[in-house]
């Protein structure tokens, strides 16, 4: 392929008339200029200017193969136009991925502040509870709700806040059951799990004392919004993040029990398949989201 500095060489000297004034113009020598359309011709098999010492002309196939080298250059301009406006002010599409309930719960509210607050930005949410690799599938970021610290991928890892788990129960379960009043008689009642394998809650108390305790799985299911739902319908007491319960705990259908402990935390996170070159607009989101789900 024909290196497409030679186009440039070209399309000024055209421009310019001849090899000496494109050589001024462009402040390289004139013998450069000739050199670089010469090995441009032989590299297309054919003659593009006739020149003499009197005399320059561009052949008619020199003048099609201008038509489209100039426009090469206007397009290329037009790309680094694009950039360069980017970097001035955020634009463009920013592709963003999330489970399910993240999206509902907590990008929901947020993306359309976002959109609102930089009109030339475009919001792409692909919400989705299946493994998705980001740098593959072409995503700017990956909102991640997590339990435990996640493994070193490679990936630039952004922690934005988190949360604690709650003990609750509807008031049907507790009148029949009884409200526990320690973090030990959990192991007497049935509990809404994520697991079977699971060996139950490690809770821990406001003075940061730990109890392990392990109630009888009653039911079971790895999608906290189904665990509010059977806690809801009375089966049992479960562990559930602030912001998925706050609303059912106000209105009374259900129950904080033990406030003094929690059940772990929840922690967000955002994955970016890398630091360097992002554009604004990516740089923003970031930054959007990071300030209103974080915990300060």
């Amino acid at each position: 392929m024909a290196n497409l500095n030679d186009f440039t060489f070209f399309v000024h000297v055209v421009d310019q008339g001849g090899f000496a004034p494109a050589a001024r113009a462009l402040n390289v020598p004139k013998s450069t200029l000739s050199k670089r359309v010469a090995v441009l011709e032989k590299n297309l098999g054919v003659r593009l200017i006739n020149r003499t010492s009197r005399r320059f002309a561009v052949t008619e196939t020199g003048e099609d193969f201008y038509r489209h080298a100039a426009a090469m250059l206007v397009e290329a301009e037009a790309a680094e136009n694009v950039i360069r406006g980017r970097l001035a002010e955020p634009s463009g599409a920013v592709r963003i991925t999330a489970s399910v309930p993240k999206a509902q719960l907590s990008l929901a509210p947020l993306l359309p502040e976002l959109a609102l607050a930089y009109p030339k930005l475009r919001v792409v949410l692909h919400a989705t509870d299946r493994f998705v690799d980001i740098v593959q599938e072409g995503f700017d970021m990956a909102v991640r709700d997590h339990f435990a610290p996640l493994p070193d991928s490679g990936l630039v890892q952004r922690r934005v806040g988190s949360q604690s788990k709650l003990l609750v129960a509807a008031p049907a379960y507790l009148q029949e059951r009884g409200v526990p009043a320690r973090a030990e008689a959990l192991q007497e009642h049935d509990g809404l799990m994520t697991s079977l394998t699971s060996q139950g809650w490690t809770v821990e108390h406001q003075d940061r004392t730990i109890v392990q305790v392990s109630p009888n799985p009653r039911f079971v299911a790895d999608e906290s919004r189904v665990l509010l739902a059977a806690a809801l319908a009375g089966l049992g007491i479960t562990a559930l993040p602030g912001t998925l319960c706050q609303e059912e705990i106000a209105s009374g259908a259900l129950v904080h029990i033990l406030p003094e402990w929690t059940a772990g935390k929840v922690t967000t996170t955002i994955l970016m398949p890398h630091r360097r070159g992002q554009l604004p607009s990516v740089r923003a989101t970031i930054d959007f989201i990071a300030e209103r789900l974080g915990d300060g």
